[in-house]
């Protein structure tokens, strides 16, 4: 059995797109996955699995919800080992910083930081990204949401062909604690 969170991007914000934590866990449960647990409401479950890898498990996924709720759904999912070197490699001072200064964008695919070299990253200053494993880092001083750098980097034309979704560090270090909790 490996243990592994599924991330899904955009449900629950804004009214749109509404997916029920205790509705995933039934379907996520439903498709044979053990140990189902949800992380707030804005798209993390853990679960077990026992067949798989994470393209075809999150192909699976993706498939379930569209079915379920009407609506597709982009979501990657990463095993219990790939989020921990998410957190043990990221390359700012995570301990020293506030969680809402620091996230991690996981991307569906190796992503290539040619895709980003246009950005001028001295015009974002005092925010800066970093990339890592399928993996862009950014720190944000003033949280996400005031981030003009993270609006930047949002764009789709950045993005094409790859899923992404960000999750801020307090959300990194729990998938890693709960996917951790379930590993045996």
């Amino acid at each position: 059995m490996t243990t592994y969170a599924a991330l899904l991007r955009g449900i629950n914000v804004g009214g749109s797109k509404k997916v029920p934590m205790a509705d995933l866990r039934a379907l996520m449960e439903s498709l044979g996955h053990g140990g189902v647990r949800t992380y707030l409401q804005s798209g993390q479950a853990v679960f077990t699995a026992d067949h798989g890898d994470e393209e075809s498990l999150a192909a699976e996924l993706t498939r379930a919800v569209e079915k379920r709720f009407g609506f597709g759904v982009d979501l990657i999912v990463r095993d219990h080992a790939y989020l921990k070197a998410v957190a043990d490699n990221c390359p700012f001072p995570a301990a020293e910083l506030e969680a809402k200064q620091l996230h991690a964008t996981y991307f569906s695919v190796p992503v290539d930081a040619g895709r980003f070299a246009e950005i001028d990253q001295a015009a974002f200053l005092p925010e800066e990204f970093r990339f890592g494993d399928r993996v862009l880092y950014l720190y944000a001083p003033n949280g996400l949401g005031r981030s003009k750098l993270a609006e930047y980097l949002a764009r789709p034309r950045l993005n094409k062909g790859v899923t992404a979704t960000t999750r801020n560090w307090n959300t990194v270090v729990k998938l890693v604690e709960l996917t951790g909790s379930s590993t045996g």
